[in-house]
This record gives structure tokens, C-alpha cells and sequence, in this order.
């Protein structure tokens, strides 16, 4: 009876933080212009690997075309080969084409778009529906665990860890999801951030 009991209050608050999370993040008006997941100290979305972009330069339809970022976090273009996209926000990666089009157009004018962003994330350990997740929208860690069904019954919530790889190398950045629920402070949260991996011991 004690561990049905633990359960039954285990699962309630599960889906009263999740509840409250979303709540949270649609009165903050959150979406992928304001939050800072895949985004640039300035807010801006970061290309990732698989994302699909469209490069349009005026006047030069030859040499507009529909891109993927690859795996080495390249694209390739008439007259200026491979170009690093990875990281870059649209704006950005469109300034770097057109200052390098510059040697050999007069005036080129060039509008980068994502077409479709492939970015992903995933979930390990002791929760119901572990596996791999497409990052589509600002997401926290708590509504990416929600996503994957909540907890199984042994999970060691307290010790839960989001580990994250960026030009340092890999860190772990831990997340106690006991405490988070037990403090109630769930408007200021950690956003995930594309290839981002939870592991629930």
C-alpha cells in the first residue's frame, strides 16, 4: 500500500509541474523568437546539422538553391564551395555569403531561411518512453520528460542529468527534478538545447 501510495502522489505531481510548466511558458509568450533554445546570445536561431535552408540571391536565380547542412556542419555553393553554417544564425550565415559573393558579383544580396529545422534531443534511463525527440519548439527539460512519458517507478529523480556538448567539449549539467517540484519555482527552468541528452538513473 505504501508503494502504490508513493506512486499515485508521485504521478500527480508529475502532471501537476508539467501543468504549471506549460502554463509558465505560454503566459512568458514562449516560442522559438524569445527563447533561447538553439538561439544566439542575441536571441537568434543557430543552425544546426540536418537543418534544411533555403539561400536566395537577388537576381541570381543559378545560383539560389535549397541546402542541407551536413553532417560536418557544412553547405556547398556555386563559385564559393563549402561554407560553415553550423552555429551561424540565418542572418549571419547570409552576411558571410554575400560578403564572400562579393568577389566575383557586383552588389549581391542574399536572404537565408529555414526551411525546416532537424534538430534533435534525447532521453535515457528510468523513464516509460525513452528514445530520440525532435527539438521543434522551446522545450524544457521537465516538458522533454513529460514527452517521454514520466518516470518509472525506481527513477532516481534528485539525480537526474542533462549532458551537453559544446566547443569545450562535453559538461553535465545536473537537474534535480525533486527539488525543483518541492521549491514550486517552475517558471525559470533549464531549456534544452539541440543534442542535448537526459539521463534518468
Amino acid at each position: 500500500m505504501l508503494i502504490i501510495g508513493r506512486k499515485i502522489t508521485f504521478s500527480l505531481l508529475f502532471v501537476l509541474a508539467w501543468v504549471l510548466a506549460t502554463a509558465t511558458g505560454s503566459a512568458a509568450g514562449a516560442s522559438p523568437e524569445n527563447s533561447s533554445v538553439g538561439k544566439s546570445a542575441g536571441g537568434e536561431y543557430l543552425l544546426g546539422v540536418g537543418d534544411l535552408i533555403e539561400v536566395q540571391v537577388w537576381r541570381e536565380a543559378e545560383l539560389s538553391r535549397t541546402l542541407q547542412v551536413r553532417l560536418d556542419g557544412r553547405i556547398s555553393l556555386p563559385l564559393l564551395g563549402d561554407l560553415e553554417a553550423a552555429g551561424k544564425s540565418p542572418r549571419e550565415l547570409a552576411a558571410r555569403i554575400e560578403e564572400r559573393y562579393r568577389e566575383t558579383l557586383a552588389e549581391p544580396s542574399v536572404t537565408v531561411i529555414l526551411e525546416r529545422s532537424n534538430q534533435r534531443y534525447y532521453v535515457i534511463g528510468q523513464v516509460r518512453q525513452p528514445g530520440e525527440f525532435p527539438l521543434d519548439g522551446p522545450l524544457t527539460v521537465l516538458q522533454a520528460l513529460a514527452r517521454s512519458g514520466g518516470f518509472l517507478e525506481w527513477a532516481k529523480t534528485s539525480n537526474i542529468a542533462v549532458i551537453r556538448r559544446g566547443a569545450d567539449g562535453e559538461k553535465l549539467i545536473p537537474f534535480d527534478y525533486d527539488a525543483l517540484v518541492r521549491r514550486g519555482d517552475l517558471g525559470r527552468q533549464l531549456l534544452l538545447a539541440p543534442g542535448d541528452t537526459i539521463v534518468v538513473p
